[in-house]
């Protein structure tokens, strides 16, 4: 019997020998990902995996992976991704979605042996998918306030939104992680429109750069805390990285001094600030400019509205639902209550200042971080800054600080914050202005190039 396939892999098998993925092995045609994909449903029918059941998949990009991927959404199967190694995680998220087959980094398929019992929603949600015949797709949160969340996306939904899309020769460098909302969009958006990817391995700024430049790269989709180590490792060519045309930016606030310098360094570039959840999927929009921080959505499938501040969206592509959480962010009427907190222009632009949860407040004064990074920024001496709250008698918070500082040794670092302080108490809003300027050799970020308020090494504190 001849297999019928979804649309998706029947367009990719259009493509043909358009190459599709530029790795440090070479580069593989679309035919070729095509013959993966046939050999994964192979593998899949003799380990008897069936449509509707659950599949875990382990670790991050690959062409292997990706090939994976695509032939459990043609067999109908529930994927969830995981790109964490930690043990404890793991076994977590395989409690909470009821794991039905385990498929590690190497690609050997075990059938997994559920421990638990799967809650009321868990069963409503899945079997929901399974009765209507869907594939689907489960993403978590990254889990830094508790369990993470367990989110189920109809992956049949999110697939069918690229379809149709026109066919273009670019290039887009594959850097956000396979199982973020993000990954997922560059990915669907490069099979549908024919265009290639490009694998940097270890994304480290030395091998990113290198990738780019020998498969010249087009579109680079990344992060502001990325895209600062890019900056001070020298490392932002506008010679070396003449092929890049675009930079897409989000998952956190970009300071506005980091833009400035961007756009210095990369005059021909266009910057453009994107957005979305894992709840309701990436939305399309338009920057004002390269040099502005003020976006609006361009999203047929999106709606948005600004409540109190905070951004609203509804969308066709959001959600079904958690498996192991209240829905609580959710309106009874399907709106999604992002936590970002927002400006609003004349225009109908919008520009990101920062989750709620991050607003520092000082004796009911609200601070957002990235305002005080930005203003801090332009002290050439700073190499990146993390501004937080932490609790103080009289205000209940004040602004804390860790900085990087450039070519600075130990003994200058009090003097340095001293300098920061009396700049700060020049250049900003008294209640703004850090009470704390911790030295570190590094910021800490997560393996989604996003900051964490630690840092990973103290070297000074400045009371």
């Amino acid at each position: 019997m001849t297999l019928s396939y979804k649309p998706c892999i029947e367009q990719l098998r259009s493509h043909g020998e358009r190459p599709f993925l530029h790795d440090a092995a070479g580069t593989t045609s679309y035919h070729g990902l095509c013959m993966q994909i046939e050999r994964h449903l192979s593998l899949l029918t003799y380990s008897g995996v069936q449509a509707g059941q659950t599949v875990f998949v382990q670790g991050d990009y690959s062409l292997a992976r990706i090939a994976l991927f695509l032939a459990l959404y043609q067999n109908g199967n529930i994927v969830v991704l995981n790109t964490s190694t930690n043990e404890a995680e793991i076994a977590t998220k395989l409690r909470v979605v009821q794991a039905d087959y385990r498929i590690d980094a190497q690609g050997v398929i075990t059938r997994h042996v559920a421990t638990g019992t799967a809650t009321t929603a868990e069963n409503r949600l899945l079997n929901g998918l399974r009765e209507r015949n869907r594939a689907g797709l489960i993403l978590f949160s990254s889990g830094t306030t508790g369990e993470p969340k367990a989110m189920l996306h109809d992956l049949d939904t999110l697939v069918d939104a690229f379809l149709g899309r026109r066919a273009k020769a670019t290039n887009i460098l594959l850097f956000l992680l396979f199982d973020h909302i993000g990954g997922i969009n560059t990915l669907l958006n490069i099979l549908a429109s024919g265009a290639s990817a490009t694998l940097p391995g270890e994304k480290t700024p030395e091998n990113v750069a290198a990738m780019i430049e020998r498969y010249k790269v087009v579109v680079l989709p990344t992060s502001p805390t990325f895209l600062n180590l890019l900056l001070v490792s020298g490392l932002l060519d506008p010679v070396r990285l003449s092929s890049l045309r675009m930079i897409t930016y989000g998952t956190e606030p970009m300071p506005h001094t980091l833009l400035a310098r961007l756009r210095e360094r990369l005059p021909r570039v266009k910057l453009l600030q994107t957005f979305g959840t894992s709840e309701t999927g990436i939305v399309s929009t338009a920057s004002r400019s390269s040099d502005s921080l003020f976006m609006r959505f361009d999203d047929g499938d999106t709606e948005h509205r600004v409540v109190n501040g905070e951004l609203w969206l509804r969308s066709k592509r959001q959600i079904l639902g958690y498996l192991n959480h209240q829905s609580d962010r959710f309106t009874d009427d399907g709106w999604y209550k992002t936590g970002d907190m927002v400006e609003q222009g004349e225009d109908g632009f919008l520009r990101i200042q920062g989750r709620d949860s991050d607003i520092v407040n000082v004796g009911g004064e609200k601070v957002f971080p990235a305002e005080v990074e930005s203003i801090l920024l332009r002290l050439p001496f700073i190499v990146d800054c993390k501004a937080y709250g932490q609790p103080n008698a009289i205000t209940g918070q004040s602004v804390c600080v860790d900085v990087v500082l450039r070519d600075t040794p130990p003994e200058e670092h009090k003097a340095r914050a001293l300098e920061i302080k009396r700049f700060a108490r020049d250049n900003m809003d008294a209640f703004k202005a850090p009470t704390r300027i911790n030295v570190v050799a590094q910021l800490a970020y997560s393996a989604r190039f996003k900051k964490l308020k630690a840092a990973t090494q103290y070297l000074e504190e400045e009371e």
